[in-house]
């Protein structure tokens, strides 16, 4: 029963974090269905799988962030308070980035990939073919609104895939700006665009797809994994968690500090993998905060409020739920906020109690805790006795404490004395583990997400003799035969076109010896 009212209740209220919902409505529900219905058919035709439409919607796709660059600018403006230059630091790059390497790679990532193989199939094609997966639902989420959204997207055209696109109701006007434009550019039936709040979103997941891949909380990405199970989707969770950064005593503080610092403030704090909170000695921590107290007024000037840099709190909601996060903390530095702006000052308290509200939930917002500790190994135990989170940042000149918290912790990811940069290199697999999150994109691995890696393996009837050992009446030496075959392994891809090459030198020479001898038995006559 209570599961039920958690539901009905609950549900629509975590869901993005809608400010207000209304219960479905049967022209909802009839619309959702219509969307999913037709983005399937069109999937069918077939039209989304060949290379050359992929690589046409990409181009698309990138002539939308250049040629609509000012107005998307505005609109997250509009939404977060993001400057211009943010918007295309923070937003457009990392998605044009994404877009330019697979129009450079997808002919390499869409290709057979060759595997090694035994005894047994030395003559067999075995390869692993990568195919679409089908329509796939891409959730958005609100702090990176452009880029939460479109990165998923660029992964799901490449794959050869349909993709119905939720974003986050929460920041409208991008919302509203996205749905505009998607369909001037990229195919309208294939890459249909849905707003709306959690109604939309819940009668969405309803429907049945081939994959969903949703970012945000932990708790909502609890719900989107229980009814993508009703149809067996596979889901990709990219979620949050409270992402600890330990600075030891042995570190260049300054570096460390204005390094946090920039991470933790960028976008307002709204930022999943920003550090959540600071793990040090309380020897260095006033040391810590001189530094960090540099720092802000080097980025942001003696009123932060005025900053073009500085973002502000996305709702009212979000706004009280920070504000009480403060409650029985000693504020250090900052504490100044303005409901009627959304304005949270950059914020940072000192000798938090782990106790503490603020430490018992994902901050995501401008609220920087210290958290004193005797040394590394109990910042390791400080940081596994919590679930894992999506990034850990340490910071120390020691290898052998680097080492130590690489050994001895688990996280999504890892930057050691830097923070959130693991995040723009495409090369490596961005995702978290257990309550953070399932499944990785970014790159070729956002490729490898959203197809289905086809284990394909392809013989001739010939030479049927090789296939005795496998067939009855079974025996000890067939078995044995058997054994061999499929235990003997053979060189992989590159090594083994060398060894064929070889193979082939060897029998080119046995057959012109062969040759030989018959001219000279000839002559010899």
């Amino acid at each position: 029963m209570m599961v039920q009212v958690f539901r009905v209740l609950v549900l629509p209220v975590l869901l993005y974090d809608c400010e207000t919902w209304t219960p479905m409505g049967s022209s909802v529900s009839s619309m959702e269905i219509e969307v999913v219905d037709r983005t399937r058919a069109a999937y069918q035709t077939g039209r989304s799988r060949p290379l050359q439409f992929r690589l046409q919607q990409l181009r698309a796709l990138r002539r939308l962030l250049s040629e609509h660059e000012a107005t998307i600018s505005a609109a997250l403006k509009q939404d977060l308070n993001k400057s211009h230059f943010n918007a295309q630091l923070f937003e457009l790059i990392g998605v044009e980035t994404e877009i330019a390497l697979a129009l450079d790679k997808l002919s390499e990532w869409a290709a057979p990939r060759p595997v090694q193989k035994n005894l047994l199939s030395m003559l067999v094609d075995a390869y692993i073919q990568p195919e679409p997966l089908g329509v796939v639902l891409i959730i958005g989420a609100w702090n990176y609104p452009w880029a939460l959204t479109l990165k998923p997207l660029v992964g799901a055209i490449a794959a050869g895939n349909a993709a119905v696109v939720k974003p986050s109701e929460i920041t409208q006007h991008s919302a509203n700006l996205l749905k505009e434009l998607l369909p001037q550019y990229l195919d309208k039936e294939l890459y249909p665009v849905v707003t709306g709040g959690a109604s939309e979103t819940q009668e969405l997941l309803r429907q049945r797809f081939d994959h969903i891949f949703y970012t945000g909380s932990s708790a909502v990405g609890k719900l989107v994994m229980e009814a993508a199970a009703r149809h067996l989707s596979p889901v990709t969770l990219e979620l949050g968690g409270k992402s600890p950064c330990y600075v030891d005593k042995d570190c260049d503080l300054a570096v460390a500090s204005r390094r946090i610092t920039w991470g933790k403030f960028t976008n307002c704090g709204q930022t999943c993998i920003a550090p959540d909170y600071v793990l040090c000695e309380p020897a260095i921590q006033d040391r810590l905060l001189q530094e960090m107290q540099r720092t802000l007024q080097e980025f942001y000037g003696d009123d932060p409020r005025t900053s073009p840099d500085y973002g502000r709190i996305v709702s009212e909601r979000h706004f009280d739920r920070l504000i009480t996060l403060m409650d029985d903390c000693s504020v250090a530095l900052g504490g100044q906020s303005d409901r009627s702006e959304l304005y949270i000052a950059p914020t940072i308290l000192r000798d938090v109690d782990p106790s503490c509200r603020l430490m018992q939930e994902e901050v995501f917002g401008p609220l920087l805790a210290l958290v004193t500790v005797n040394g590394v190994d109990d910042a390791i135990r400080f940081m596994n006795d919590r679930e894992k989170p999506l990034a850990i940042y340490v910071f120390s000149s020691s290898k052998k404490v680097i080492k130590k918290v690489l050994a001895e912790t688990s996280s999504g990811g890892v930057t050691v004395n830097d923070v959130m940069m693991h995040y723009t290199l495409s090369s490596l697999p961005f995702g978290g583990v257990g309550q953070s999150g399932m499944g990785r994109y970014h790159g070729r691995h956002t490729y490898d997400q959203l197809s289905h890696l086809r284990a394909c393996y392809v013989t001739s009837p010939a030479l049927e003799s090789f296939n005795k050992a496998r067939y009855p009446p079974l025996s000890h030496g067939r078995l044995r035969k058997a054994r061999c075959c499929l235990q003997t392994w053979l060189c992989s891809c590159a090594r083994a076109s060398i060894l064929w090459v070889a193979l082939s030198s060897i029998l080119a020479l046995g057959l012109l010896v062969a040759l030989l001898v018959i001219l000279f038995k000839d002559t010899s006559k």
